[in-house]
């Protein structure tokens, strides 16, 4: 994946770039919904992270080179809290649904057929939904 032959600054430099691609694809991904890719994508993204840092141990780095290295660091973090909200929020979405499932397994259980109808109208309810 890393394109160069040595394992000099100019490779970790490309690493680090390549890393800042992979994890604003990533970014993208979580922002339309996309979470098998993102998935999918996150375990290229870990071995590539794994492959740079012992890559990033072996080459020392010019002044410039680390100033680089530290941009693409503060983009990649930045994209990676940015994929951890929206993570957040999936998964605060998928406990509401949990949650109303869970509901309506309730009152079917307590309620039969009645069950549906009251479900729906408690779901309808807690939206604001007259």
């Amino acid at each position: 994946m890393m394109k160069t032959n040595a394992g000099g600054p100019e490779a970790v430099i490309a690493g680090y770039a390549q890393l800042q691609k992979q994890v604003a694809v990533m970014l993208e991904l979580a922002r339309s919904g996309e979470w098998e890719t993102l998935i999918k994508r996150q375990t290229d993204y870990l071995q590539l992270a794994e492959r740079l840092r012992r890559l990033d141990a072996e080459a020392p780095l010019s002044d410039s080179d680390a100033e680089r290295k530290a941009e693409l660091l503060e983009s990649i973090l930045a994209d990676d809290m940015a994929i951890r909200e929206q993570l957040m929020m999936r998964r605060d979405e998928l406990g509401q649904l949990m949650g109303s499932t869970r509901r309506k397994r309730e009152l079917h259980r307590s309620y039969g057929r009645q069950a549906s109808s009251v479900a729906s109208a408690s779901d309808d309810f807690g939206q604001g939904i007259s």
